[in-house]
């Protein structure tokens, strides 16, 4: 069967694109906090998750969130390879690690 889509690689988003994701919600009763930055982490280039979490600060959520099981979005993206740089922004927002 075709794929009915293409992948789209290097899209160039626009502020109100990354804004967006301060809209996401959780359905599932974890923290909106932890979901968004999780949502705009898995979504986003470091570029503009960079400016994402700028976003986020300015409205006064909190970078140190956690999920269900007590882990920050900060902790999860430690233990992936190509995770370092979107830490990095973390960390310099003033992002903890709770393990």
């Amino acid at each position: 069967m075709k794929k009915d889509k293409q992948k789209v690689l290097d899209e160039v988003w626009t502020e109100d694109h990354v804004r967006s994701f301060l809209n996401a919600k959780s359905y599932d009763g974890t923290d909106e906090n932890f979901h968004m930055l999780l949502k705009a982490y898995q979504s986003m280039r470091a570029d503009d998750f960079e400016l994402f979490v700028g976003f986020f600060v300015e409205q006064g959520r909190d970078l140190n969130a956690t999920d269900k099981s007590g882990r920050t979005v900060l902790d999860i993206i430690a233990t992936h390879r190509h995770g370092t740089p979107y830490a990095d922004i973390l960390k310099a927002a003033g992002a903890s690690s709770v393990e």
